[in-house]
């Protein structure tokens, strides 16, 4: 059998509700993999808060993390990293707009380095921040943030999600990009302009030499759009927005009723082992 690229997005695809993967879509991928096929996790996370999941798989490829704008292999330094921040100016600007709004909270990211703008518990755990094992600077951002940022993550009130990513679309169309999370948190990530899951992927698949037919990519979100848009075979979680479902070759069964492991078992012939069908 042929190689395929396998491109897998976290929350909403991968990860059930519980921010698991579920025994038979680990199984399956295991499977997958061992038959030789390559596995990547293309994600809005920052590398911090998606390596727990790349060491659960065992996976030994690169990653993209903030939607295109970090693309590394976490175990191979020897390999190319493309890290393309947003101009520092770009960022205060947009600071600025999230003021005017009163929003709950910012936080920049420079690759795993985390600023937040008023400190809040809940909303670093929300953004897997970890105080004891990366840097954090607290404060208001259009002070302590000195750097161009990897990404930008907004957290506003959600009667004002709409008109803020309107306004944010108004004033900075030509030089970011911002997509929404799903429910129940209606957190705004920005990236500079350009960048998307599908750049990462282009870049993953010609280091492996894999043609764009045998790409699979599975999301469920408005930040997979051009992932799904670009592989060979793009696949929508059930559960995904009706824009991804539309645009996508296949709709699976949904993150809580293992999609990934049903369509990959049916469109690469894998079955379920005797181990994943007794439960041993």
């Amino acid at each position: 059998m042929e190689k395929h690229l396998i491109a897998l997005d976290l929350d909403g695809t991968l990860l059930t509700d519980e921010k698991n993967i579920s025994p038979r879509t680990k199984n399956t991928l295991l499977q997958v993999i061992e038959q030789g096929h390559i596995v990547v996790i293309a994600t809005g996370r920052p590398h911090r808060a998606s390596i727990e999941y790349y060491t659960e798989l065992g996976l030994n490829t690169p990653m993209v993390n903030m939607n295109g704008a970090l693309i590394h292999h976490p175990k191979d330094h020897r390999w190319d990293v493309i890290h393309s921040p947003m101009p520092i100016r770009t960022a205060i600007e947009i600071i600025h707009t999230c003021y005017e709004f009163g929003v709950h909270n910012i936080i920049a990211e420079i690759k795993d380095d985390i600023y937040i703008d008023k400190f809040d518990q809940e909303v670093l755990e929300l953004f897997h921040a970890d105080v004891d094992n990366h840097p954090i600077t607290v404060g208001s951002l259009r002070n302590h943030l000195t750097e161009d940022p990897t990404s930008l993550l907004i957290y506003p009130y959600e009667e004002n999600v709409e008109e803020l990513r309107q306004t944010l679309h108004h004033r900075h169309a030509s030089v970011i990009e911002h997509r929404k999370w799903g429910a129940p948190w209606n957190v705004i990530e920005i990236v500079r302009s350009g960048l998307n899951k599908a750049v990462g992927l282009n870049k993953i698949a010609h280091y492996y030499h894999i043609p764009k037919e045998r790409i699979i990519a599975f999301g469920d979100e408005d930040n997979d759009l051009e992932m799904i848009d670009y592989a060979g075979v793009g696949v929508a979680m059930e559960n995904g927005i009706d824009q991804l479902k539309t645009l996508a070759n296949y709709v699976t069964k949904s993150n809580e009723e293992d999609g990934i492991a049903i369509f990959l078992e049916q469109y690469l012939n894998i079955h379920p082992s005797v181990r994943q069908k007794t439960g041993y």
